[in-house]
């Protein structure tokens, strides 16, 4: 076996797991620092909800796939709505705590334009992240992303993008990113990520 070939499998190995770290850590926190470096014009609060100003948001890469219920979904055909997009996984604590106020909010908002859309991310088969929906009651689809593909490539580099589970990225009326959230949410706070952009005019 030549040298080459005998490191190439690790090396592999072990690029893959670098890719998909932040994906597989389920984060309870944030620490209220800003994130993406650089020059990238974010502002963070006291509770660690980052924003982007109005005139200075990006819009995602394409976020369209299969639902757990084996639907066809793209975040796109939902422009002119706030989206609220959920990372989420059924093995995570932190989302189990968090969907019971999640699923009070998006049917609170559903009439004022608010649309959520999980991206359901890391659960091996879709019976368990199927049962999570039927426990909390969850209202709303959630894209199957078992490999976090779209987490890694539907978010442009130097955006607001998911680096944890879960993770919470709030869409303005015109489908740019305008909200991240780290954290695991409560209603009050996901209220105060979406409230702002639904008094945009």
């Amino acid at each position: 076996m030549s040298l080459s070939r005998a490191f190439r499998g690790p090396l592999l190995t072990a690029g893959v797991l670098a890719a998909a770290c932040t994906l597989t850590a389920c984060t309870g926190g944030s620490n209220g620092t800003s994130g993406g470096g650089g020059n990238t014009n974010f502002v963070t609060d006291t509770g660690g909800v980052e924003t982007v100003a109005k005139g200075e948001r990006k819009a995602p890469g394409k976020l369209a796939g299969e639902t757990l219920e084996g639907e066809r979904l793209d975040v796109a055909d939902l422009k002119g709505k706030i989206v609220v997009l959920n990372v989420w996984g059924s093995w995570c604590g932190p989302c189990r705590g968090e969907a019971k106020h999640f699923a009070k909010v998006a049917n609170d908002l559903k009439a004022k334009g608010v649309e959520f859309v999980g991206i359901n991310t890391r659960d091996s088969s879709k019976q368990s992240a199927l049962a999570f929906e039927k426990d909390f009651k969850v209202p709303y689809p959630s894209l199957y992303d078992p490999h976090g593909e779209l987490v890694l490539y539907g978010f442009p580099k130097g955006t607001l993008n998911p680096q944890g589970i879960p993770s919470t990225v709030v869409l303005d009326r015109d489908g740019k990113i305008a909200a991240r959230s780290l954290a695991a949410l409560d209603d009050i706070r996901l209220r105060k990520m979406i409230d702002p952009l639904l008094a945009e005019k």
